[in-house]
């Protein structure tokens, strides 16, 4: 009998939608679900699917994942998975991809907004029973670069132009794209950052992106600009991040990923005013397994038929 695994590091609520889902659909397959790396080991070696999102693997589990055939991230990001030493060459990944634009845009602009207008100062401040009036920056007449230019950007940017911003990509070359007022490539950065407010980093991590957001980068950018990373951790150098935003060289950051995750408790982002972290939130929203589902069903489908080469969303190892 094949078997499923799901390794979710997420609310029992949430793990249970996609146990539900599965079962719903295929009584057949044996489905197991944990909530911690730690704890697969009475499954992994016989599991035949693995069903996860990179950051929340561990080496181990490919170690002892003697049977595995397949693996469905959950997520667009495939690193955590593809790059682990112990992945068999054989073994197929799948990823979810174009879900993601409502999600994520959406968090993008919460991170600008609440950048803007100081938001954690005024929680601060309720907190303290502090009564403090600040101005707030207007997004408005405010340029945005978006340093990734996919389904997320393409969602993100009519959202910017509705505020009444000016809408700058960046990406792997340079093209026109509906929405965007100029589109950059991406060597070059340095010079599509000079006049930037706000850079949200949307890009996928890979050997080229990684550390993109570097000494440099930052060095360009206005000591009025903001930086929201809702790509992943290992875009931005964080020791870089970390003395721009100390010496004043940019004004904060929202950060949603980062280079180790769960963000260590000693990490100086959690002790900086500036800084605005939320949990790896950026894609995980109400209806995200409502999302998610339809791809998992399809490809279950086509795995269970021996069709791999058709099932969505393929990753090129």
């Amino acid at each position: 009998m094949t078997q499923v695994l799901v390794l979710l590091a997420m609310p029992e609520n949430v793990r249970m939608q996609y146990y539900d889902g599965i079962k719903a659909k295929f009584p057949e397959l044996t489905v197991n679900v944990v909530d911690h790396h730690s704890k697969v080991d009475p499954y992994i070696r016989s599991a035949d699917i693995l069903m996860t999102f990179g950051p929340m693997m561990s080496e181990h589990v490919l170690e002892k994942a003697a049977n595995l055939k397949w693996i469905q991230a959950l997520g667009t990001g495939v690193d955590g998975i593809v790059d682990r030493p112990s992945l068999g060459k054989d073994v197929v990944v799948t990823n979810l991809h174009g879900v993601h634009g409502a999600p994520v845009s959406e968090a993008a602009f919460m991170s600008m907004l609440a950048l803007s207008r100081q938001l954690p100062r005024s929680v601060r401040n309720q907190a303290a029973r502090r009564w403090e009036r600040f101005p707030a920056r207007l997004l408005k007449d405010k340029t945005v670069g978006i340093f990734g230019v996919g389904v997320i950007a393409e969602e993100l940017a009519p959202k910017c132009k509705a505020f009444g911003m000016t809408v700058v990509g960046i990406s792997s070359a340079t093209r026109e794209v509906p929405g965007f007022d100029t589109v950059y490539a991406r060597d070059e950065l340095i010079e599509a950052v000079r006049d930037l407010d706000y850079l949200v980093l949307l890009t996928p991590y890979t050997p080229a992106t990684h550390n993109s957001v570097d000494a440099k980068v930052l060095a360009a950018m206005k000591p009025g600009a903001y930086l929201v990373n809702l790509a992943r951790g290992g875009v931005v150098d964080e020791a870089a991040l970390i003395d721009a935003l100390k010496s004043k060289r940019i004004a904060g950051a929202a950060l949603d990923v980062f280079a180790q995750e769960p963000l260590p408790a000693e990490h100086p982002f959690w002790d900086m005013d500036e800084v605005i972290i939320t949990a790896h939130q950026g894609g995980f929203c109400d209806v995200y397994v409502d999302f998610a589902l339809p791809v998992i069903e399809e490809n279950l489908r086509r795995f269970l038929a021996g069709d791999t080469a058709g099932m969505t969303n393929l990753v090129k190892r």
